[in-house]
């Protein structure tokens, strides 16, 4: 703890000398200073979030490997000469394999996602400052230290309980390949290949799509936190969503552009959110945001599952789905303010979910 909280330090130092003399430059020089990561502009955002997911499939990609070699390693064997009881304990001794090797994925994660919500909240605070010219000092406040430690912490749990649902799953899946080879009278090397196969499938081969969309994830949450730090610091009452109106836009977030919400009731969120170990809870204090067709009108429906079970929010009447600059159409199905009291107040509100917030002035 002691090293953690050191290296958390020197990094505010380097961030608050590095802002300083940005300033100095700009000030007395009057040149461009480029920005590590820039959560201002939407090529800031991809490019922060690929960096991101490369160095946690840097940080993990041994450890997947190395489950499924081991979880192969005790699967190899003659099915056939089994018993049911043999089979089912050889099945437990891998997932248990696999979830050894794989144990080590949480403490390989923890700095890049310590340092990167450093920079989440340094670029988050300077885009508010230059960006949106709010009132602002450059140094870390309160509740910038406690978006760090809630987002690092928050999502080593998520990956940890993510690793033990691919573990299990494979587990199903070995003991379906198992008992339909036997079946079929395939030998050992067949079988061997199949649960290689699904190894492969369940722990290496998810990796890529799943770390993009947990980077994505990890810093439009720890952005929209640090914002809502920053408004508050501003005296800024209320901010306004901004979605990416582009081809790749989803109807959630053309939905939710321009729509306001309160800056006090963010914080209200984020203090009880900051409380939950449990990733389950807090899911569902800030549910994303899912589609489903109206079986009468054929239309889709805009909806959350959340605490309090299912809530429709808004209808799609006119999809702009694969455009640029139109929002699209909706009925609302559910008030601004029932919008904040299911958790949807601020982004991600799904999977690599570009929105941001702008404060209203």
């Amino acid at each position: 703890m002691c090293g953690a909280s050191a290296s958390a330090d020197r990094l505010l130092v380097i961030h608050e000398a590095r802002v300083a003399a940005d300033e100095l430059v700009e000030r007395f020089l009057r040149l461009p200073v480029a920005k590590a990561m820039n959560l201002g502009t939407r090529a800031g955002f991809d490019r922060a979030v690929a960096l991101l997911a490369a160095e946690l499939r840097r940080a993990t990609g041994q450890a997947d490997a190395d489950a499924v070699r081991e979880a192969i390693a005790v699967l190899d064997v003659d099915w056939g000469t089994t018993t049911a009881a043999e089979r089912r304990r050889l099945v437990a001794e891998a997932m248990a394999a696999a979830g050894r090797a794989t144990a080590i994925v949480p403490a390989r994660i923890d700095v890049p996602f310590n340092d990167a919500a450093q920079e989440v909240v340094a670029a988050t605070r300077t885009d508010a400052r230059r960006g949106q010219r709010l009132a602002i000092g450059a140094e870390f406040n309160a509740i910038d230290r406690r978006v760090v430690a809630h987002v690092t912490s928050s999502q080593g749990n998520f990956v940890r309980d993510e690793y033990g649902r691919r573990i299990e799953g494979f587990g199903e899946q070995a003991r379906r390949i198992v008992a339909a080879g036997l079946e079929e009278g395939l030998g050992r090397d067949d079988i061997a290949d199949a649960l290689e196969a699904a190894a492969r499938t369940a722990l290496v081969e998810r990796a890529p799509f799943y770390w993009e969309t947990v980077a994505a994830s990890f810093i439009s949450q720890g952005r929209s936190y640090a914002q809502m730090s920053s408004y508050a610091e501003a005296g800024i009452r209320q901010y306004r969503i901004e979605a990416v109106l582009d081809e790749q836009t989803t109807n959630i977030c053309r939905y939710l552009h321009g729509k306001t919400f309160s800056v006090a009731d963010a914080l209200r969120r984020f203090d009880r959110i900051e409380q939950f170990e449990d990733p389950e809870a807090i899911k569902q204090a800030m549910p994303w945001v899912r589609e489903a067709q109206d079986r009468e009108t054929g239309r889709t429906r805009l909806y959350v599952d959340g605490g309090g079970g299912r809530t429709d929010l808004a209808e799609v009447t006119r999809s702009a789905m694969g455009t640029r600059d139109d929002r699209g159409d909706f009925r609302a199905l559910a008030s601004d303010s029932a919008l904040n009291e299911v958790g949807i107040g601020f982004p991600p509100y799904h999977g690599l979910c570009r929105s941001t917030t702008l404060a209203v002035v």
